[in-house]
């Protein structure tokens, strides 16, 4: 059985989705300006690994609820 979750939606093109596939868990990333990028992962850890790693607070645009919030999505998956 596949679980999708989505972590957050600003438009049409720019999205996070997440869908777990048993223990692997692919998280499928679409920009408008890079399309769309998958990664799988084989852990929770691992995706909140990549997530704290790609959502850095310092290079992150946006407001620090929006952050908080991602990460809180990612962490419920």
């Amino acid at each position: 059985m596949i679980k999708k979750h989505l972590i957050y939606k600003t438009d049409k093109y720019n999205m996070l989705n997440v869908e777990v596939h048993g223990k692997t868990i692919i998280a499928r990333e679409i920009s408008d300006q890079w399309g769309e990028e998958c990664h799988t992962f084989l852990s929770r850890p691992e995706l909140m690994h990549w997530a704290e790693s790609r959502f850095r607070p310092e290079k992150f645009e946006g407001r620090e609820e929006e952050l908080q919030t991602i990460l809180q999505n990612l962490r419920e998956v």
